[in-house]
């Protein structure tokens, strides 16, 4: 899910060019949250982005550049989230999609939960081949969609943790995953009335940016060579090809249908937390794992570095503390959310990670930034931190792609999956956008010499890395032994 919702519209919203997006319940629970206007991700794609905040430790750390990669048997046994929960006495929860499945991961079951873990089959029109589909009433009532039933399922596990049921009054963590919004985009066909065709228009920027590098381009694989009626349009995905007009279109309105029916559920699951009386002892986090191409460049699905693939939303709710709803528009990373729940409910802090922590369990490679809570426009990190492996005549690199407030700047380099570190000298390209001036990345302004010596400065910040980035904080107040819903 990228930020395409109402809570986010104005600057942060993912483009001009998107309709006004229906998504009462996430927006109500925005108002009751810190909402975080600028959260970036690690990696732009599910599993490594996944891994990254469920362990609070980036890419190059966790060894996950892929979707088959599982890290516990890549590099070692991190403590998980819901794991640090559940190693100080919460009963641990989790149904759809939390991890990426990968075959040997089962969801990380028994690791991170107390409770088998659920996991509904999917409906045969998500497991169709088609890009996007609308389900009528009586097709749902025959054969629910996936999401209904990872709705269900929360329900009724909040049913367990209310007065009569089976852990009544035991603190708890309990993770909900949504697989909507993505590919395919398939949703109840009653919310397209949010979506009228009037409202459907294209990106303005179908073409790649101005003396973009080689390597920052997406073919958009997953959507060609998944999807059967895609593959018939004979669309290859090459730079500046774009998909006809009117397919472009409705990929585009499916996308928004699927998150207002996600957006529905979200309130289902929010509203029996109410009913059952849980609702003021319980921190809730929200978040997707990673932005999303709809057209632009000419991109579809994710798998870049650039800012509509590595901005995603995320807001956390505590009570007492954002009741009345706070925005902040100060950096924030993915890896931070480890950390912050953290200290959200009162558990002893996670430390932060040393140079060399493959042999430490439990530790933070982000920062926890519940000082934020308290003071949304207080001094905070000054670059968040993203990357996307590719290969250039078969050589590996790694495009790592610094954001400070007004910038985007990103080197793709040679890369050694031996030692998991980039080698700066061999360079394959640059990229340098400013986000006053251009918002949607169109122009890549790294060679141009009037702004050398701001690419020299943005190069040094992002070869010193996230640690030369990290405010110091200190633990804050939290409310008294509450539960956790993300």
């Amino acid at each position: 899910m990228r930020a395409d919702l109402g809570c986010y519209q104005g600057a942060d919203f993912p483009s001009r060019d998107d309709p006004q997006i229906h998504s009462p319940n996430i927006d109500a629970l925005a108002r009751k949250s810190l909402l975080l206007k600028k959260a970036y991700v690690q990696q732009a794609i599910c599993s490594p982005s996944r891994t990254s905040f469920l362990t609070s430790r980036r890419p190059d750390t966790t060894h996950v550049y892929d979707l088959q990669t599982y890290f516990r048997t890549a590099t070692a046994n991190f403590t998980t989230i819901p794991q640090y929960f559940k190693n100080h006495g919460r009963i641990t929860a989790g149904m759809g999609k939390i991890f990426h499945p990968v075959h040997d991961s089962h969801e990380d079951y028994p690791f991170s939960w107390t409770e088998p873990y659920v996991q509904p089959r999917p409906s045969s029109y998500e497991a169709s081949k088609i890009s996007y589909m609308y389900v009528n009433d009586s097709q749902l009532a025959d054969d629910p969609l996936m999401d209904y039933k990872i709705a269900q399922a929360a329900v009724s596990a909040l049913q367990n943790f209310a007065t009569g049921g089976k852990y009544a009054d035991r603190p708890f963590f309990l993770a909900v995953g949504f697989a909507r919004p993505h590919l395919p985009f398939v949703s109840p066909e009653a919310f397209t009335k949010f979506y009228p065709d009037i409202s459907i228009i294209l990106p303005r920027n179908p073409y790649a940016p101005t003396n973009m590098p080689d390597p920052a381009w997406w073919k958009s694989l997953e959507l060609i060579t998944g999807y059967t009626d895609i593959a018939a349009l004979n669309f290859h995905g090459l730079v500046n090809e774009t998909l006809p007009p009117s397919i472009a279109r409705e990929l585009r309105r499916a996308y928004f249908s699927a998150i207002s029916w996600v957006d529905s559920l979200v309130g289902v699951v929010l509203n029996e937390l109410e009913r059952l009386g849980l609702s003021n002892d319980t921190v809730v986090s929200l978040l997707g794992d990673h932005g999303y191409h709809l057209g632009e460049h000419g991109i579809w699905t994710k798998h870049t570095n650039f800012e509509v693939a590595t901005h995603a939303p995320m807001m956390v709710r505590i009570p007492g503390l954002t009741d009345n709803g706070i925005i902040t528009d100060r950096l924030v990373e993915f890896v931070d959310l480890f950390p912050t729940l953290v200290d959200a409910v009162g558990l002893p802090p996670v430390p932060v990670c040393p140079e060399n922590s493959q042999n430490v369990l439990s530790c933070t490679e982000g920062v926890s930034f519940m000082p934020l809570f308290h003071n949304a426009t207080m001094t905070w990190k000054p670059s968040v931190f993203s990357q996307y492996p590719r290969a250039m005549q078969h050589v590996p690199i790694m495009g790592y792609s610094l954001r400070s407030d007004r910038y985007r700047y990103t080197e793709w380099v040679a890369f050694s999956y031996r030692t998991h570190k980039p080698d700066w000298t061999r360079n394959y390209g640059t990229e340098l956008y400013d986000h006053q001036t251009d918002p949607d990345e169109n122009y890549n302004m790294a060679s141009d010499q009037a702004f050398a010596d701001l690419a020299r400065s943005l190069s040094t910040r992002l070869h010193a890395g996230w640690r030369q980035a990290s405010p110091s904080t200190q633990a804050s107040p939290s409310i008294n032994n509450p539960s956790i819903i993300g």
